[in-house]
């Protein structure tokens, strides 16, 4: 029987054990520091909404109005679960294209959000002046926290599960890379085949001392419940006025008032108040008023109403306000789930569900990428960045989502060799994986603070500007953050054959784009892998999945005599792109750059110095990537643009990718998509066995029901991704990115869409489609053929 520990008996952990005990042949033992919901969730406001901003943080969310009333019935206990319906309220017109498109998204999956103006907010007594419109969800809801946790632990301890109160942990366990247990503060140790760490706030120093990731901070988090108000409406909705930070709910004829603080401040939970039980901070109006003064105006009835209670307590947040679930990478059997952002008693439902058949099954019952911990770059867990990220991150949570939206405090956290260089040819730096790179390139000052849009971006120029510098001349683009893993060892091959779709027996020198995947045929990575030598590899993935990617080499090499070292920052990588590339680099080498084939690499000498040239591309070009080590990449560099080459930044990069309907991991690639599906079929070798075959042999018998499909837009409207693709009434599918060519200037889409056994790509291109995109329906036309050089002449020039 497996053993499973968790820390924390708060809703988080409490939902786990619930959800684990329910099926699997488990010991669960649940332990809390002090006594049940004492640390974050007795305060939790209770506020449950099923919509979120993506498909998946909306599939988490949902869960919760199935569970909180069949756990009344299994236990016989209220949750005080009540659906009282809600307004997201909007006063930034801006704000309604948001609203629009997560409506949108929410009718996809079965909810019931509607648009509407502010005569349609049907409650008295508000103060509807300078609101520009709202979203009515009929799904919001309320629970009381502390019973839903109650009932929780009820059916869990029926179910087998050992909770044990007044049980502080001291340390995490671990051997060889795996947790095998936890000590306690008395010095008991409790062994374990997985642990799941569920202490919110107090999760953090846990995960530091085993060299764990965690990006989140304790602040302090305010809210005030009113006297009684005898004539409030009864189930009050909740109210969210998104662009003034507060909430409203009611509650028991009360009204409880919070909002989501600017430079929140933040607290130690380790520190002299940490290990208080049921916490309360003093009153903090310097704090609080702004919020005050935004609920007085919107209800203005208020003012004859006084105040009962002032909470002020501690509420965890996380580097980039989205929470950190599933198994760390840095040590097997570790499981997370914190830095729930003040939703954690409206997510434990879902959480616990999908942590619980991710302890079971080894792997995430569905793509949780966004939320996944293995996103989180180790930097982001310093102290000083994460104390500096409250300034901003507690308030995202209700601040607007601009298109492109970059953060302003925290930055510079990584930086390539070459930013001193990038920077002096007028980059424009935003983050990209944690990494400041140039999203676009200014001439002078007007092209530097561009404002944000929700329609035609103002950068959009600057991009079709850097890119056009590849029609006949060559581009710089800045590729550092890229992953970079070298695999080398007796048995290299052999386990990259076992990974990966393509075949990897190649020539030294060789480069191949290949996928890996998981037992079930979905995409984990999109990688190119390099033979450098008999016995060793150079495997090159995405910046943003590089610490996942680097545990999911680490776990499965296992068995294998071969080492994975992860060389990312060893090298900086300049992408040389356009038709006068090869021109270009001639100019500053010795070397034979027209007997240099496509998909190949080889050491050059490039301005007096060696790096490695291979030649790919990712935005349809002649060109290679230089590889060089980071103490000769500025030489190179400076050759390279005194010998005229011009630089091209991150947007203009996406808006050449998708002209050439290149998939991008995390976006169009997951791990829920197969290559059959994606379009990648082209990397498959059948004749090999590899990790997933069985799974693809059989979506091969029976043809994918699903095809990614790139779209023309005609009417030009912003793609984002996650806008439903209609056909004939109904909703076929779901954009996954999306932008406007730099080349063609047409604005495409990927998406992924139903299809019918053996439908050709022809068949789909006479299908009748409209995307919504902001409320607005537009035709759309699926391609068969990217519209830049469809038949590669360029790049493979």
């Amino acid at each position: 029987m497996r053993k499973i520990v968790i820390i924390g008996g708060g809703a988080v952990g409490l939902s786990l054990a619930y959800h684990l005990t329910g099926g699997g042949d488990v010991s669960v033992t649940l332990l809390e520091r002090n006594t049940l919901t004492s640390g974050t969730s007795w305060h939790a406001a209770g506020i449950v909404g099923p919509l979120r901003a993506t498909p998946n943080a909306t599939r988490l969310a949902m869960y919760a109005g199935e569970l909180f009333p069949k756990l009344e019935a299994q236990t016989g206990l209220s949750t005080g679960y009540r659906r009282t319906g809600g307004y997201w309220i909007a006063r930034d017109p801006a704000r309604m294209d948001e609203l629009h498109r997560i409506a949108a998204l929410g009718r996809h999956f079965g909810l019931h959000p509607a648009i509407t103006g502010a005569e349609g907010i049907d409650l008295p007594g508000l103060n509807l002046s300078g609101v520009v419109g709202a979203m009515a969800v009929e799904e919001d809801a309320n629970v009381n926290p502390v019973d839903l946790c109650m009932a929780y632990a009820r059916q869990a301890k029926a179910q087998g599960a050992e909770i044990v109160e007044n049980a502080r942990v001291a340390r995490i366990l671990v051997e060889d890379k795996r947790v095998c247990g936890v000590e306690l503060a008395d010095g008991a140790v409790i062994r374990a085949d997985q642990v799941a760490l569920c202490a919110g706030a107090w999760s953090k120093r846990l995960a530091d001392e085993i060299g764990v990731t965690l990006p989140l901070q304790a602040v302090e988090h305010m809210y005030i419940v009113t006297e009684p108000m005898p004539e409030m409406p009864h189930p009050f909705p909740v109210l969210r006025d998104l662009d003034r930070g507060i909430y409203v709910k009611g509650d028991a004829g009360k009204l409880v008032i919070g909002g989501f603080e600017p430079d929140a401040k933040c607290w130690d939970a380790w520190g002299a108040e940490g290990d208080r039980p049921f916490l309360e901070m003093p009153e903090d109006w310097e704090q609080f008023t702004p919020f005050m003064e935004a609920a007085l105006d919107l209800i203005p009835g208020l003012e004859k109403v006084g105040i009962q209670h002032f909470m002020n307590g501690p509420e965890s947040f996380t580097t980039d306000s989205k929470m950190l679930i599933g198994e760390t990478p840095e040590v097997d059997g570790l499981y997370v789930a914190a830095g729930m952002n003040s939703v954690g008693v409206m997510s434990s439902a879902g959480v616990g569900r999908v942590m619980a058949d991710w302890m079971r099954e080894g792997h995430a019952p569905y793509d949780l990428w966004e939320v996944d911990v293995a996103r989180a770059d180790p930097l982001a867990a310093a102290a000083a960045h994460v104390e500096t990220r409250m300034q901003e991150a507690v308030a995202d949570v209700f601040a607007l989502h601009w298109p492109f939206k970059q953060s302003k405090v925290g930055r510079g956290l990584r930086r390539s060799a070459l930013h001193e260089e990038w920077e002096a040819a007028g980059a424009v730096f935003g983050l990209t994986a944690g990494w400041e790179r140039g999203l676009w390139y200014a001439k002078d000052a007007s092209e530097r603070d561009l404002p944000y849009s929700v329609g035609a971006q103002p950068w959009y120029p600057i991009a079709v500007r850097e890119a056009a510098q590849m029609e006949a001349g060559t581009a710089l683009l800045d590729l550092s953050p890229f992953g970079k893993f070298d695999i080398s060892g007796p048995d290299a091959l052999a386990f990259l054959q076992k990974i990966a779709t393509a075949n990897l027996d190649v020539a030294i020198g060789r480069a191949v784009y290949t996928v890996m995947l998981n037992a079930r045929g979905g995409i984990e990575a999109d990688v190119t892998i390099r033979r450098s030598g008999a016995q060793s590899f150079r495997l090159v993935s995405g910046a943003a999945t590089r610490w996942r990617d680097g545990a999911w080499l680490r776990r499965r090499a296992a068995g294998f005599d071969v080492a994975v070292a992860d060389v990312t920052e060893t090298e900086a990588v300049i992408g040389v792109m356009g038709a006068g590339s090869r021109q270009l680099l001639e100019s500053l080498s010795s070397d034979d750059w027209q007997d240099f084939p496509f998909s190949t690499a080889k050491a050059v000498t490039l301005a007096g110095q060696i790096c490695m040239a291979q030649r790919v591309s990712f935005v349809g070009e002649l060109g290679w990537e230089l590889y060089i080590p980071t103490a000769q990449a500025r030489q190179v560099f400076r050759a390279l643009r005194q010998a005229g080459a011009g630089p091209m930044g991150h947007y203009a990069l996406d808006a050449c990718r998708i002209e050439k309907a290149y998939r991008h991991m995390g976006h169009d690639l997951g791990s829920d998509i197969s290559p059959l599906e994606a379009g990648l079929g082209f990397t498959i070798d059948w004749s090999k066995d590899f990790l997933g075959k069985a799974a693809l042999d059989a979506q091969r018998a029976s043809g994918p029901s699903r095809r990614l499909t790139l779209f023309e837009l005609p009417s030009h409207p912003l793609i984002l991704h996650d806008e439903p693709i209609w056909e004939g009434g109904q909703v076929v599918g779901l954009t996954t990115s999306g932008a406007r060519g730099a080349r063609t200037g047409k604005t495409l889409a990927l998406g992924l869409i139903d299809i019918a056994p053996g439908e050709t790509g022809a068949a789909t291109s006479k299908r009748n489609f409209t995307i919504e995109i902001a409320g607005q329906h537009h035709a759309a036309t699926a391609l068969t053929r990217p519209p830049f050089d469809p038949a590669g002449e360029r790049m493979k020039a």
